[in-house]
């Protein structure tokens, strides 16, 4: 075999190895995606049977957007702080419809957002245009960017004066999470990942640009928990 054949085969292989570990490295990102959006289904579904979350139930109606972040745990994201990965998404105030998720992650180094190792289930109501348009940005950083407050549990609140309503959930404790200092960003590389190109959150969000049907499930859910009671 020639210097310039033997060469050539080793930059195939190579090449070919490359293709293989990168095919694998987004199958892998799009069954992660997945399962965060199937753990959004029961986050839902657990906060719609749960009895001591009525004022989440009442509020959700009135949201422009949800962020859902089913598993909520201390650590792995700021030292000393909280944080997980969820998915957002928006109604569209004409037709009423609710959009495909976009992935985002989510943490904080707020002493307020530590309630302790113990795993929990957060849902962010965003209730004005500001706080949606703040979603759209590179970072979103609640207190600063908009403001907050914690939903308390099975009483009624003025939520029209605020832009983002937080509300946890977790074994044996319940009530609000104060989200003050939390930071919302897209995660880019799982939005690619899980819609096969190139996208953003507005294209997700706002311009229904892309489109999963394994997200079908979640868009049903959303809407029934969101429809008018």
């Amino acid at each position: 075999m020639s210097s310039i054949k033997h060469y050539t085969l080793i930059a195939s292989m190579v090449l070919a190895g490359w293709a293989l570990t990168a095919t694998a490295e987004e199958t892998s990102e799009v069954a992660a995606a997945q399962k965060v959006v199937d753990d959004a289904v029961a986050t839902l579904q657990n906060f719609a049977t749960d009895s001591t979350q009525g004022w989440y139930r009442d509020n959700v109606t009135k949201a422009k957007a949800v962020f859902i972040v089913p598993r909520l745990g201390k650590g792995g994201f700021i030292l000393g702080g909280s944080g997980g990965r969820g998915v957002a998404m928006v109604k569209n105030p004409d037709t009423g419809e609710w959009s495909q998720p976009a992935f985002y992650t989510t943490g904080s180094a707020s002493i307020g957002f530590q309630f302790g190792a113990q795993e929990s289930e957060a849902i962010f109501l965003l209730m004005t245009e500001d706080g949606m348009s703040a979603l759209m940005g590179t970072k979103f950083q609640i207190g600063a960017d908009g403001s907050v407050a914690a939903g308390p549990v099975g009483v009624g609140a003025q939520a029209a004066t605020v832009d983002v309503l937080s509300f946890k959930r977790s074994v044996g404790i319940f009530g609000g999470v104060s989200a003050e200092g939390t930071v919302i960003q897209p995660d880019f590389k799982r939005n690619d990942a899980y819609y096969g190109q190139s996208t953003s959150a507005s294209q997700i969000l706002l311009k229904n640009g892309v489109y999963n049907a394994n997200a079908v499930a979640l868009v049903d859910k959303l809407s029934a928990a969101a429809a008018s009671r």
